[in-house]
């Protein structure tokens, strides 16, 4: 494999390198559902079974009139906001889900969730709005400071992004997703070999091997 150097690395297409730092999210995600602190979320389970029937411009309309009648109903609202997506209405899905989001201000859970996707859309702005929020209203949670990292990251606040994975780590120090997302913001910034030191300090580390994407971006390095 050839050496990839700083300057190479930054030449990489950024969706790229995100796509390497947000995989860890995925799985940050996934371990949210089992949090204390952010337990499994009903409005993203119940909002799937409302849209099983595929997007339509009339399932769209329907959905519309029924969020207009009774905004708090998220399940509605998600449901409605896919819809749109799903038909290429990005805009005004947007509005929608910070519309949510707003709507629930000291709601850490509901702040999370449409930050996280409203990140995945590629809206790091709006997400990190949420983000802040979620971080603000739980302050000891590891998970909330790890993914807020991550849209700074995304939003190439590297240096900010890396003070919430410290503070992230300060609550677990054993969780190998932020270890992973520290070293890939350094990474993101052509800082190689500090991102190698900690990736390989990272895999030295018992449970390593339940996280693949450490050894792949230890080799992209």
């Amino acid at each position: 494999m050839a050496v990839i150097d700083g300057a190479d690395l930054g030449k990489l297409p950024r969706v790229t390198l995100i796509a390497a730092l947000l995989v860890s999210a995925v799985v940050l995600s996934a371990c949210q559902n089992r949090s204390a602190s952010l337990t499994a979320d009903p409005v993203t389970t119940a909002s799937t079974s409302i849209a099983t029937t595929g997007p339509s411009f009339k399932r769209t309309e329907i959905l519309s009139k029924q969020w207009a009648s009774n905004p708090a109903d998220m399940k509605v609202g998600l449901a409605y906001a896919d819809n749109l997506g799903a038909l290429g209405q990005t805009e005004t899905q947007v509005g929608v889900l910070k519309t949510i989001a707003d709507r629930s201000p000291q709601n850490a859970e509901i702040q999370a969730t449409m930050g996280k996707k409203l990140l995945g859309m590629g809206q790091p702005t709006i997400a990190l709005e949420l983000l802040q929020r979620s971080a603000a209203l739980q302050p000891q949670s590891w998970q909330a400071h790890s993914v807020l990292g991550a849209a700074l990251d995304q939003a190439t606040r590297h240096a900010e992004a890396r003070e919430h994975y410290q503070a992230a780590l300060a609550i677990k120090p054993d969780e190998l997703s932020i270890t992973n997302n520290l070293a890939m913001s350094y990474a993101l910034q052509g800082k190689l070999p500090e991102a190698e030191r900690i990736l390989r300090e990272a895999l030295a580390q018992p449970g390593s091997k339940s996280l693949p994407r450490i050894r792949q971006n230890l080799a992209l390095i």
